[in-house]
């Protein structure tokens, strides 16, 4: 027997509408009237299969870093560390202030700018930045090229603040061009050669 109505709605599609929102709003300046209203669903329909504000959140956390944050994971099978790194700066770049980008990006907006009721949603933003921080050092510790004394751990942290900078200075209305200076000159004094 045939379990109730069919949706009459693409939940991928709705999903990526919600991820625009966020992202262009961020977790805690983004209302379920907002998510129901670029998502074209109701508020049934988006508790039905999203759940909670937060449970759909952790799903378009998921989506973005799977989707527009892809870049991060593919620049680890880059075959050098500088390459690693020289895709990391510049995939921030074009990620937060490329052609139709929202600004910034969702997982930075959403560490800064929650407040005490956003909490889950802060702690799985920062568990995926963790989650790639990690991830970098681990790859940085296998690369031959680093120079002698360099610790992967430390220059992992460093790449993510860089990465994380440009973030924010997307969000604060930087140009892509503005960007690309700044991931220039930072590649030439962090990796010089």
């Amino acid at each position: 027997m045939p379990g109730g109505r069919p949706r009459a709605f693409d939940p991928d599609a709705a999903l990526d509408r919600a991820l625009e929102v966020f992202w262009r709003q961020g977790y805690e300046g983004t209302s379920l009237s907002d998510l129901t209203a670029a998502m074209g669903i109701n508020r049934p329909s988006l508790y039905g299969t999203f759940g909670n504000k937060e449970e759909l959140f952790a799903k378009v956390l998921e989506r973005y870093v799977g989707g527009p944050g892809a870049f991060a994971a593919e620049a680890l099978d880059a075959p050098t560390a500088r390459e690693v790194v020289e895709r990391l700066v510049r995939g921030a770049v074009e990620l937060t202030a490329g052609p139709g980008a929202p600004g910034g990006c969702l997982n930075v907006n959403t560490v800064h700018a929650c407040g005490p009721d956003a909490a889950p949603a802060r702690r799985a933003a920062l568990a995926c930045r963790q989650a790639g921080e990690v991830a970098l050092r681990r790859r940085f510790e296998q690369a031959a090229d680093l120079p002698p004394g360099q610790d992967p751990e430390v220059l992992a942290r460093l790449v993510h603040t860089i990465t994380d900078g440009i973030a924010v200075q997307a969000a604060s209305g930087r140009t892509h061009e503005e960007l690309t200076r700044i991931a220039d000159l930072a590649l030439s004094a962090l990796l010089p050669g």
